[in-house]
């Protein structure tokens, strides 16, 4: 023990707990008793606390898989899960299942989601014990949907609300129809709970920054103590999110969304414009035909058309359905009928008025449809969900949340924020979609991510894009080579990216692969057969997506062993650099 009047324990216990973040966290918990809008690049005192107390479940999880650590070095590790609509949903419930089946899913920290994967998250969540009742999660997945009426009923107080769009439809849809439950709970309730399952933390992007403004303005996360932008490290409480603000001042406390509207607010990648591009028919798609109007009648189409999909997987009865598939029929039949002829003897100006009037015909074709069903039940819900939704295609409002950074002065916010008195949270996968820019840099510091690709389009895509997004935050993120990106047609089952000083090391885990496709042929066929923008599957696509994944877990445990291991040793070394005496450190 060294003498008192050294001053060498006081100096490392210093040092611990800068390197902790205790004192910027006490600073920031200050901050925000005072301020309801505050600003830190800290963990939250809320957060703090959870993770603490996961840690400990951590430690005995790494020490049943007789991995030495001790309750000062448990390793960070999250969970990033990527977007992909309801392949992202079905096979992230699968990858979970099959991690607590090794003995791997108590490692985790952190559990983060963009798009498709938070709607699983938002659905595992609603058990306070999920990460012990994986049955259940995969079993509802193929149980019976939520009724039209009950989905109609939740759409019909909300249409009541000042900001109510097409968010709340697909929010209400997503949940009834693909992941089979209406959960009603607000995320700050899980502020409260014990430490069970990962630390959430649910990503977004802001609509009008990311279109237009720099990068700070662009990516927001929400967890079950706070809701804010990543790089501005300007948050508010999570029940605050929705409330109205003027400078930081609270104008009026209004109800927090529920998780049934986050869910529409996090996977709505039909939100943003530039989605309608894969939707476009061969006859129109050439470039002197695709301008706003055209844009703005294929937005209507591909709306309605996913709406009437969601709509069914919400009827069991055999006469409601068909006349869905009748209306979803009629309306591509409208689309895909080809009217080059007819443009091409058009003016610009008058191919605009033409779109427009075919926008119209779209509704009125849903109208005529709803006005000629038998009278009864089924009738009078499509009515409600038609005088409801019709208005709002037309609008084409997202996301629209009151905006808490509305003409905030006390530290630089970009115009497109601050000068607005709401925001447009939609979809963060139309920016990167995995959850990285929440998990890079000193906040969460951490040493392992898995990451599980469940992404359509080009393999590594996410990666590159986060490794661009690192670069310009100036935040550290490991190398990815070029060469591995020559293996996107035909990528194997797992790579390892590591980390070398404060880079996090990253365990990437595409979905189809070399294990499970012969040849890029077949990836290409199942990422086609599985793509993102289709009709709910039926059971045979759902068990198909679960098993893949389960197996893809199962064929690389030994991968997550090493690198979990390798975590935990570079958090011990990181310990160690900082106090080489660990009875000081303690």
């Amino acid at each position: 023990m060294r003498g008192a009047n050294t001053g060498l324990p006081a100096v490392v216990v210093c040092l611990w707990l800068v390197n902790s973040g205790v004192l910027a966290r006490m600073e920031g918990t200050l901050a925000a008793s005072e301020k309801l809008v505050y600003q830190s690049q800290s963990l939250c005192a809320g957060e703090q606390d959870y993770v603490q107390r996961r840690k400990q479940v951590v430690l005995d999880s790494l020490s049943s898989l007789e991995m030495n650590c001790t309750a000062d070095s448990v390793p960070h590790i999250a969970l990033l899960a990527s977007g992909g609509g309801q392949r992202a949903a079905v096979a992230l419930v699968g990858s979970l299942h099959q991690m607590h089946h090794e003995g791997l899913l108590d490692t985790l920290l952190y559990f983060g989601g963009v798009s498709g994967s938070t709607w699983s998250m938002a659905s595992l969540y609603s058990d306070p014990q999920w990460s012990r009742n994986m049955e259940a999660a995969e079993s509802r997945l193929s149980g019976p949907g939520v009724k039209l009426e009950e989905a109609l009923g939740w759409l019909g107080e909300r249409s009541k609300e000042e900001h109510f769009s097409l968010t709340d439809v697909w929010g209400v849809l997503t949940s009834a129809g693909i992941m089979k439950q209406m959960d009603i709970r607000h995320l700050s309730d899980e502020a409260s709970r014990n430490a069970t399952n990962p630390y959430p933390i649910y990503c977004a992007i802001e609509k009008h920054c990311y279109t237009n403004g720099p990068i700070e303005g662009k990516w927001f996360e929400v967890s079950p103590h706070e809701a804010g932008f990543t790089e501005m490290g300007l948050f508010v409480e999570t029940s605050y999110l929705g409330s109205k603000f003027q400078n930081g001042e609270l104008l009026e406390k209004k109800p927090e969304m529920d998780m049934v509207k986050l869910q529409g607010v996090l996977g709505c990648a039909l939100a943003h414009e530039e989605v309608v591009r894969d939707f476009i028919p061969p006859w129109l798609n050439v470039p002197e035909y695709v301008d706003s109007a055209t844009q703005e009648y294929l937005r209507t189409y591909n709306t309605l058309d996913k709406i009437i999909a969601l709509t069914k997987s919400t009827v069991d009865e055999p006469a409601p359905w068909s006349a869905l598939d009748e209306l979803q029929k009629t309306l591509g039949d409208k689309v895909n009928h080809n009217e080059s002829a007819l443009l091409e003897s058009k003016t610009l100006e008058e191919r605009k008025g033409v779109f427009q009037q075919w926008s119209q015909e779209l509704l009125a074709a849903v109208e005529t449809w709803t006005q000629s069903l038998e009278e009864g039940a089924f009738k009078t819900h499509v009515s409600l969900l038609t005088k409801q939704i019709l208005p709002l295609v037309m609008r084409w409002e997202w996301g629209t949340t009151p905006n808490f950074l509305y003409q905030y002065q006390d530290s630089p916010v970009p115009t497109c924020l601050r000068t607005k008195e709401s925001f447009h949270l939609v979809d963060a996968g139309l920016l990167i979609n995995v959850a990285y820019p929440s998990f890079l840099g000193d906040k969460r510091d951490i040493d392992l991510i898995i990451a599980p690709e469940y992404s359509a389009g080009n393999m590594f895509e996410t990666l590159t894009l986060a490794r661009d997004y690192a670069a310009e935050v100036q935040k550290p993120f490991p190398e990815i080579g070029e060469t591995v990106l020559q293996d996107r047609d035909w990528p194997k089952d797992c790579y390892v990216f590591e980390g070398k000083g404060k880079e996090p090391t990253i365990v990437y885990m595409p979905l189809f692969n070399r294990q499970n496709c012969k040849d890029a042929e077949e990836f290409k066929a199942k990422m086609e057969e599985f793509s993102t923008f289709q009709p709910p599957f039926n059971q045979e696509k759902i068990k198909f997506l679960l098993e893949t994944a389960k197996a893809n877990m199962k064929n690389n445990k030994e991968t997550l062993l090493r690198e979990i291991n390798k975590a935990a040793v570079r958090r011990q070394s990181k310990r160690s650099l900082l106090c080489p005496v660990s009875d000081s450190c303690l």
